[in-house]
């Protein structure tokens, strides 16, 4: 890492559990709830999910989930695409943890979009889970 330079990553985030609406990325604009984090295309969504707990004290309760998901624009047609790519837990290991940015495809120039969902909610139920 001391050799690569870092990039920009715009990740967004919400905290009833569920991503941005594809709309809201829509004509140049984006959501409010915005944080720009250096980091590196191997960084983990364990090492994201501490940088997003430093900023928002109430999500670093145990048992708070974390489900990331990349925004790309979507070269077929106009607008943006949505890509969700795994999950973490506050206080518990998961297999999603090493999960990188490149090992899902992260592009320079996509979004982060990760929907927190506090301890004592469940998750909504993702549309689909399958593994890319």
């Amino acid at each position: 890492r001391p050799q690569t330079c870092p990039l920009l990553l715009r990740v967004f985030t919400t905290n009833n559990g569920r991503h941005h609406r594809m709309d809201e990325f829509s004509r140049g604009n984006v959501p409010s709830s915005e944080l720009q984090i250096y980091t590196w295309m191997d960084a983990t969504l364990k090492e994201l999910t501490s940088l997003v707990k430093e900023v928002y004290p109430e999500a670093r309760k145990k048992g708070t989930h974390f489900n990331f998901a990349i925004v790309f624009t979507d070269l077929k047609r106009p607008g943006y695409r949505v890509k969700e790519i795994g999950s973490t837990m506050s206080g518990r290991k998961g297999t999603d943890d090493s999960m990188t940015l490149q090992s899902q495809k992260f592009q320079i120039g996509d979004y982060l979009d990760i929907a927190i969902t506090p301890p004592n909610r469940a998750p909504p139920p993702s549309s689909r889970m399958r593994p890319y």
